[in-house]
C-alpha cells in the first residue's frame, strides 16, 4: 500500500486540477497551501475508505491499459501469430475460431492444458489450433523444441508432430531431447 505521505501530494494535485481554472497553484499563498493540505489530510483521516477506492480505480485503469497494450501487440503481430508457416496447425485449418497455444515442454501448466486442448478439438470441428514452441524454462526445453521442429519438417500434415507433442507433454519429468532413450538402450540412471 502506498504510504499516506506519498499520496497526499498526488491528492493535492488532483484537488488543484479539479479546481476552477482561475485557481492555479501559483495563485495560492503559502498559508493557503498549508490550509488546503490540512483540509485534504483531515478529510482523508476522517474517510480513509477514499484511499481504498482511489487505489481500486487506479488498479482498474492500469489493468485496462495493460490489456489494451496486449491487444495492440496481438493486432500488430497477428499474421505471425495466427498464420506463420512455422506454426503447427491442428484441427480445422479453415476454422472459424483460432486457438493459439504458446508452450514449453517443461511447463507443468502446459502439460496439464494438453488434455483440455485435445478435448476442445474433439468437441468443436470448426476449431483451428496453432501450436507455438516457446522454450523458455531450460536448455532441455530448447532441445525438445528443436526436435519438435525436426519432426514438424518431416510431417507437414501434423500427425507425427501431434504424437510427439502428446508424448512429450504427456510424460512425467522434464521434456528434453533423448529423454526416453536411456531406457530403450538399457542404460538406467
Amino acid at each position: 500500500m502506498i504510504p499516506l505521505r506519498l499520496l497526499l501530494p498526488a491528492l493535492f494535485a488532483v484537488a488543484l486540477c479539479a479546481a476552477p481554472p482561475a485557481a492555479s497553484a501559483e495563485n495560492f499563498s503559502g498559508g493557503q497551501r498549508a490550509e488546503i493540505e490540512t483540509i485534504v489530510r483531515n478529510y482523508l483521516i476522517a474517510h480513509p475508505e477514499v484511499l481504498e477506492e482511489a487505489m481500486a480505480e487506479l488498479n482498474k485503469r492500469q489493468a485496462t491499459a495493460e490489456a489494451e497494450k496486449h491487444e495492440a501487440s496481438v493486432e500488430q503481430n497477428s499474421d505471425a501469430i495466427f498464420n506463420s508457416p512455422r506454426g503447427v496447425v491442428l484441427g480445422n485449418k479453415d476454422g472459424d475460431v483460432t486457438f493459439v497455444e504458446f508452450f514449453d515442454y517443461n511447463c507443468g501448466y502446459c502439460k496439464r492444458a494438453m488434455t483440455d486442448m485435445l478435448d476442445l478439438m474433439k468437441s468443436d470441428s470448426k476449431l483451428k489450433v496453432v501450436l507455438k514452441e516457446f522454450p523458455v524454462l531450460s536448455q532441455g526445453s530448447v532441445e525438445a523444441a528443436q526436435v519438435a521442429v525436426a519432426v514438424r519438417m518431416q510431417d507437414p500434415g501434423g500427425k507425427k508432430y501431434l504424437d510427439f507433442h502428446q508424448r512429450l507433454l504427456g510424460g512425467r519429468g522434464p521434456g528434453r531431447q533423448g529423454a526416453g532413450d536411456r531406457s530403450r538402450q538399457g542404460g538406467g540412471s
